[in-house]
């Protein structure tokens, strides 16, 4: 099966989906300032609440087994960066990245970063996933179409940027913890680091 002919099945068994449930969070737009995704997106038509659907229902199926840290970690997968708050909306959380994903290759079933977020208990809850393309590498065979997933366009972060990265692409998927803002806006403002203690499983 091609990955054009998974898309579109996965989108129109998403369909009938998104009408019963009412709909889905709105879809966020590629925005290019560090603090894109903040806010509420705009209001999203059937067919982009249908992908958008199609996207996290993929997502989810793609981190099942990952809902504990413990087992992304026996994975490859580490944390890098901390837990990423922004004082004004939300968190994004914490990050474990397999660095070997990292490349120009898109492909849902292997994200290049699992999210979850610190709890008062000490433990970790899975969030989502973080899907991550350096521009360079992209830009070079894609100069003219920025990267989405899904019918999902990414985020841009240039550079300088608080990870310390070169400019890169990114696409956040709360797959696991509803947004209010969005299922794939950056912040989320019912995250907090609050609980982080430098470590944690």
């Amino acid at each position: 099966m091609t990955v054009k002919r998974l898309v579109r099945e996965l989108a129109l068994a998403a369909i009938g989906a998104a009408v019963l449930a009412g709909g889905v969070p709105a879809v966020a737009h590629e925005q290019n300032d560090h603090a894109h995704g903040a806010g509420p997106a705009a209001p999203a038509t059937p067919e982009q609440k249908a992908r958008a659907a199609a996207l996290i229902q993929a997502v989810r199926e793609a981190t099942e087994q990952f809902q504990s840290s413990d087992f992304a970690e026996s994975q490859g997968y580490s944390l890098q960066f901390g837990c990423v708050s922004g004082s004004d909306f939300g968190a994004m959380g914490l990050h474990f990245v397999k660095f070997s994903l990292v490349d120009d290759v898109l492909d849902v079933t292997q994200p290049e970063i699992i999210l979850y977020e610190p709890l008062p208990n000490g433990k970790l809850r899975i969030t989502g996933a973080d899907y991550l393309i350096p521009a360079a590498a992209w830009d070079a065979k894609h100069p003219h179409d920025p990267p989405q997933l899904m019918g999902q366009l990414f985020h841009l972060f240039d550079s300088p940027n608080r990870f310390g990265l070169d400019p890169f692409y990114t696409l956040h998927v709360w797959a696991w913890k509803e947004n209010p803002n969005g299922a794939f806006t950056n912040w989320n403002p019912d995250v907090s680091c609050e609980a982080f203690s430098g470590q944690g499983r």
